[in-house]
């Protein structure tokens, strides 16, 4: 006789924890972190005590596991294309940052961040350590690997990643956080991606490589 769960509950468990993640961040918003209960959290998302403590235990694993979905890739290559074309490996890599920024809740979930981060820094901590840094760290790894390919001449991929992530956010998202009305279309966000490529081969690309343009 198998332990193992059936597809059944497993498909049931997960939809219970999407339910438990999307009531924990409703509540966050609304009532801040230190003003929500599990208990709450539990009602809001209609399971029991038991099964949200099962899943999440402390306050603090529900908000690593809220970060952790909400910066989830489903593919990899996504964010580390193969190296050898510049201009096709970052623009790959800029849509993928794009979806992200602007996947339904990520706005809220920054906004959590900074109204409670004064009084919980590690809030601040796990959205970096779980959501931003393990995503630039691959934009970093690309841009190594197109360095050793010979398509582009950097000193510092670590700046190199930074100016070009920076360039999108500060279209697609960063305005999101004040305006409550800003909601460029998938055309102007994608033209913000090709932008920001431009620049990159503008400043980093070997002339005459593959993807380059300038050939």
């Amino acid at each position: 006789m198998t332990t193992e769960p059936s597809t059944y509950h497993r498909r049931l468990a997960e939809q219970k924890r999407t339910a438990i993640i999307e009531a924990a961040t409703r509540l966050f918003m609304d009532s801040g972190y230190d003003g929500t209960s599990l208990a709450k959290i539990a009602e809001e998302a209609d399971v029991s005590k038991a099964t949200l403590f099962k899943q999440f235990p402390t306050k603090a694993a529900l908000f690593d596991a809220i970060v952790t979905e909400y910066w989830k890739v489903e593919d990899e290559r996504d964010v580390t294309p193969d190296s050898g074309d510049l201009r096709a490996g970052l623009t790959t890599i800029g849509n993928r940052y794009v979806a992200l920024l602007t996947r339904p809740g990520m706005v809220a979930l920054f906004r959590i961040v900074i109204a409670e981060a004064p009084r919980f820094p590690e809030l601040g901590q796990t959205q970096f350590k779980l959501g931003k840094e393990p995503f630039f760290d691959a934009v970093r790894r690309y841009l190594q690997a197109e360095r050793e390919a010979g398509t582009v001449r950097l000193d510092d991929p670590e700046t190199a990643a930074t100016q070009f992530l920076g360039m999108i956010a500060n279209y697609v998202f960063w305005p999101r956080m004040l305006v409550m009305t800003w909601s460029p279309s998938a055309a102007a966000m994608a033209r913000s991606v090709d932008e920001a490529v431009l620049t990159m081969e503008a400043r980093y690309g070997v002339p005459g490589s593959v993807g380059d343009g300038r050939a």
